[in-house]
């Protein structure tokens, strides 16, 4: 539809159908300066931001409310007053950058006040990023074809808002009476329908509620992955609106004190979710913090004590046995019985993404994570953050490897959502806490040595490392890399020929100079076997009749494995 004011030659602003899911009607795309010239702002005069009027509009939308943020849209022209802008909880250059980042199209203000003028930090700001600002006589023409619609867009927000205040009291309600994100997922669950979670950054969940037949419904969710948690390996952490055929999930990050502590999660089939629903969940979130901020004034204490005790055990300070197993029985741990010492240390890798909300540190998420999936397994197990790693004192099994594959399996769950890698080194058992000290010695080296001979997500037990752990004592790495290019010479090479002979020479000394047997296994005849053994003995010496060059071979190769030379 084509519209024009009487007498006008300015072109029309063409709109076309509302998606249902934004504030304000769509628009065929058109670049701001066609909309300028168009009649549906009043007396438009560009004040800011002239390097951006090519940016095309494609929604327009009334902020009515300073928190639009669930409301915009990229592409979108937005209108709003100097009343709206004056509420605003962040600098007006912020705020600016912040629709700069949605690609918000431009920016239209009426002065409440004719003779007032626009902040010259806001004009700066638009300057800078190119963002057009706009300054017009009216919000709208009231006869313009879209006036209603953006009219029941100015309506729904301000609506959304006096919701939002109801729910909050409801919820702080909560709160106050002590209860905990339990109660405030059941509350949350009866006041907006559906299904609610509440779950870690990673989306692993914590407590649900709601409607039975929505929680079943989104267990078979494409919402969760195999393991149950909710996706949030999308941008922002999985934040905001998302269609799932005829399912709908918005999705808020619960923050306090700057930090990202989690997801407020509704779901429901029951009818397509809007951006007033995502104000009202990120509103509930918000309520959400104070549950996390209240935790952790007490919870930073009682870790702080818990991370002391386990530090002076693991450095021999924990005192008598009887004493130690007595304090620990203070923490619900129990070290009266054989124990091993497993650590967990992130591997070292880039940081965070930048678009993903500011998080706790990486250690204290991963220890959190921990203690979660060892608590149906191990009860009497301590799990703590120290500076850099997670210590876990846990009981001994039947096959303790195998319980420690299923927590990392649970920690890491199918991937993405920001999960970091991480290395695990795992410890011999001790039947006192005399012996705890030795034991994270242990579980350092073995993850020290498995993660250099394995790479990212290694877990290696103690006991697995054989002469690993003798090469691991040495700290000047020169010298044994030194010893490896002096013992194999042209094999040290990065080339796929050395490489290959390399591994022929491997399975050699394995089995024990056995040539029928290795080339068995390296799937060479015979002939072209022997014919690499001389090849080998011309460059390296005669080890088939000398077992001390043997095992100086042999050494050689694991200091190429170990230090992932040409590997």
């Amino acid at each position: 539809m084509t519209t024009r004011d009487a007498g006008s030659s300015a072109p029309g602003f063409r709109a076309a159908a509302d998606t249902g899911n934004g504030p304000g009607p769509g628009v065929a795309p058109q670049p701001l300066a066609e909309v300028l010239a168009s009649d549906l702002l009043v007396s438009p005069t560009l004040v800011a931001g002239q390097s951006g009027t090519s940016r095309e509009v494609t929604n327009i939308a009334v902020m009515a409310v300073p928190g639009i943020g669930p409301w915009l849209r990229p592409g979108q022209l937005l209108i709003t007053t100097t009343a709206v802008l004056g509420r605003l909880v962040e600098p007006i250059d912020a705020f600016l950058a912040r629709l700069d980042r949605r690609g918000v199209a431009g920016l239209a203000v009426r002065l409440d006040d004719p003779t007032a003028e626009l902040p010259a930090e806001m004009s700066d700001a638009a300057e800078e990023l190119g963002l057009p600002v706009v300054v017009v006589a009216e919000l709208y023409p009231q006869a313009h074809p879209l006036a209603a619609a953006l009219a029941e867009s100015s309506a729904r927000q301000v609506d959304a808002v006096f919701e939002a205040d109801r729910l909050r009291k409801v919820l702080v309600d909560v709160v106050m009476a002590g209860g905990g994100f339990a109660e405030l997922s059941v509350a949350v669950a009866r006041e907006l329908g559906g299904a609610v979670l509440i779950t870690t950054p990673d989306g692993r969940q914590l407590c649900r509620a709601g409607d039975e037949s929505e929680l079943s419904r989104l267990a078979s969710s494409a919402a969760l992955d195999s393991t149950g948690r909710v996706r949030t390996d999308s941008t922002e952490g999985g934040l905001g609106l998302h269609r799932l055929g005829d399912e709908s999930i918005a999705v808020s990050a619960i923050s306090a004190n700057g930090i990202d502590h989690g997801r407020l999660v509704h779901f429901t089939t029951g009818h397509p979710l809007r951006s007033e629903d995502l104000y009202l969940v990120e509103q509930a979130a918000a309520v959400c913090a104070l549950v996390v901020a209240r935790e952790l004034v007490v919870s930073s204490v009682e870790e702080k004590h818990r991370a002391n005790f386990v530090r002076d055990l693991l450095l021999g300070r924990g005192g008598e046995h009887e004493h130690v197993v007595a304090h620990a029985k203070t923490f619900g741990w129990d070290l009266d019985r054989p124990v091993v010492v497993v650590v967990i240390e992130p591997d070292p890798v880039g940081e965070d993404e930048p678009s993903m909300p500011t998080r706790m540190p990486l250690v204290e998420r991963q220890a959190r994570a921990f203690t979660s999936a060892v608590a149906g397994r191990d009860q009497g197990a301590a799990v703590t953050a120290l500076a850099t790693e997670t210590v876990i004192l846990m009981g001994v099994g039947t096959d303790t490897m195998n319980l420690v594959h299923e927590l990392v399996a649970t920690v890491r769950g199918a991937g993405g959502g920001g999960r970091r890698a991480f290395g695990v080194g795992v410890s011999r058992p001790t039947n006192s806490v005399d012996g705890i000290p030795a034991l994270y010695g242990q579980a350092r080296t073995a993850l020290k040595v498995g993660r250099q001979i394995t790479g990212a997500w290694a877990v290696t037990h103690f006991d697995d490392l054989g002469v690993y752990r003798l090469l691991s004592l040495v700290e000047d790495d020169r010298e044994l890399e030194s010893f490896a290019s002096e013992t194999l010479r042209e094999l040290t090479a990065d080339t796929a020929e050395a490489q290959d002979m390399r591994r022929t020479l491997e399975v050699l000394l394995a089995t024990n100079i056995n040539i029928a047997e290795t080339a068995r296994q390296l799937h060479f005849h015979y002939n072209t076997l022997r014919y690499r053994v001389v090849k080998l003995e011309k460059m390296l010496g005669s080890f088939t009749d000398h077992p001390e060059l043997r095992l100086d071979l042999s050494l050689a190769l694991k200091i190429m494995a170990m230090r992932g030379i040409n590997s």
